[in-house]
């Protein structure tokens, strides 16, 4: 043998599921800081002490720095994952804000499709660390 750990089963789809999540948060972190800029200002609840553009800004440069992450640092995958799921976890109430809050933005401009972005959340969440995570690793 050379060494090397050999790959456990399953690895191709998590590693797979890991770029395309990386690349999913580059293109939200970009859009957050481009073409997508006001409309994300609508999941930015009252209560958050910063304007809401710089809290938008701010989110865009997390998101664009966890999705390279993600992509460029395999190595650091579970940490990085575990990171990511952290931070959707955080920016959750922003999504409930929204919600509740009856705000249009991102193409959710009903009460419905807002719901079904709330149920989005977890399974991102979820994403994040399976897909950064090895079965059976702890």
């Amino acid at each position: 043998m050379n060494g090397r750990a050999k790959p456990r089963r399953g690895s191709w789809a998590r590693n797979v599921t890991r770029v395309a999540a990386g690349a999913a948060m580059v293109t939200a972190g970009t859009g957050h800081l481009s073409f997508a800029r006001e409309d994300f200002q609508a999941q930015v609840p009252d209560w958050v002490p910063l304007d809401k553009d710089t809290t938008v800004l701010a989110s865009g440069v997390v998101e664009i720095a966890m999705g390279a992450a993600l992509i460029g640092l395999p190595r650091h995958r579970r940490l990085v994952g575990a990171t990511l799921a952290a931070f959707l976890v955080a920016v959750f109430p922003g999504n409930i804000s929204q919600y509740t809050g009856h705000r249009d933005g991102l193409g959710l401009d009903t009460d419905r499709k807002r719901a079904v972005r709330l149920l989005f959340q977890p399974l991102m969440v979820a994403v994040a660390w399976w897909s950064t995570h090895d079965s059976g690793a702890s």
